[in-house]
């Protein structure tokens, strides 16, 4: 009987399955977990038949091998990947990117160093290094005297700035006139410039990598200048300027030192700030007075206190 069956399957071409253990071995060893549900008692058991086509000496080799290596999707511990020239460390390309970068600031930061006024004003009204060059209409450099005494440093430009391509143009810069004015300036005696060379978008506060950008054709000004005294106006202002984060409040009433000359340098309120406060005119004019003793290197009057704020 079992010899005809054998012989009915080979002619459908269904290889014979036979068990690895007698059945009676297989029943007495411990029950293994299984995915699949167990029929419960009285219901009849579904016996999946094996329909491989591969030879029973084959699979008994795979089921082998299985046994040897239980998670043979994984590679070994010792496993290393190929060292040709194609195969790169994500790490290391990221370090690699951050070091060319920086070598490229540092790169454009020295050439902008050795620049005269007119190769200094080319570069930045075709400056790109930030993505204020896709929304400006023109680049507000500065102006006024190359030569003064005083460099009054704004934050950045504002709509009308940036129609006209000159700084302090707007209401603000109607008021910052009469405070020149009032310390015996005129606007032409002066240099007036900003933080940033191109308006924000809808006159929000620069960003630090904005202000970085920047801040070389500040500096190379302020070297080919070489300002007497520098009034630093509002607290972007006076924060890029003295790289700090103290309030304005506790940075006006004395007067501090910028760069390796240690020119010194007065912080006042922003003019349109004092638009919105007109209370606050006392204080800068205060700090107007304190920037010209500065500049006349005088001893401040014992009795005014420059500190209040």
């Amino acid at each position: 009987m079992m010899a005809d069956k054998r012989q009915y399957l080979a002619a459908m071409g269904i290889p014979l399955w036979l068990p690895r253990q007698p059945l009676a071995i297989q029943s007495a060893a411990a029950p293994v977990e299984r995915d699949e549900p167990v029929p419960e008692r009285g219901e009849p058991e579904v016996k999946v038949e094996d329909r491989s086509p591969l030879p029973a000496a084959e699979k008994r080799e795979m089921r082998a091998e299985s046994a040897d290596d239980p998670d043979p999707g994984l590679p070994p511990d010792d496993w290393m990947p190929p060292a040709d020239d194609a195969w790169e460390p994500l790490f290391e390309r990221d370090a690699a990117d951050d070091v060319s970068a920086s070598a490229t600031a540092a790169s454009r930061e020295a050439r902008i160093a050795r620049m005269d006024w007119e190769e200094l004003t080319r570069e930045a009204r075709q400056c790109q290094a930030c993505g204020l060059c896709t929304t400006r209409t023109q680049v507000v450099f500065g102006v006024g005297d190359r030569r003064a005494d005083w460099l009054v440093v704004g934050e950045a430009p504002g709509a009308d700035e940036d129609r006209q391509g000159e700084p302090f143009v707007g209401r603000a810069g109607k008021l910052l006139d009469p405070m020149l004015q009032a310390i015996g300036l005129q606007r032409e005696q002066v240099y007036i410039a900003n933080i940033l060379k191109c308006r924000p978008p809808d006159n929000r506060e620069p960003t630090p990598a904005e202000a970085a950008s920047c801040r070389p054709f500040l500096h190379r000004q302020i070297d080919l200048i070489r300002p007497r005294i520098i009034l630093a106006v509002g607290r972007i202002a006076a924060q890029n300027l003295l790289e700090t984060e103290t309030p304005i409040g506790k940075l006006r009433g004395r007067v501090h030192t910028f760069g390796p000359a240690r020119i010194p340098l007065v912080v006042t309120y922003h003019p349109a700030y004092l638009l919105r406060s007109p209370r606050e005119k006392r204080k800068s004019w205060d700090d107007l007075r304190l920037a010209r003793r500065a500049l006349a290197a005088e001893p401040p009057d014992p009795n005014e206190d420059f500190s209040r704020v």
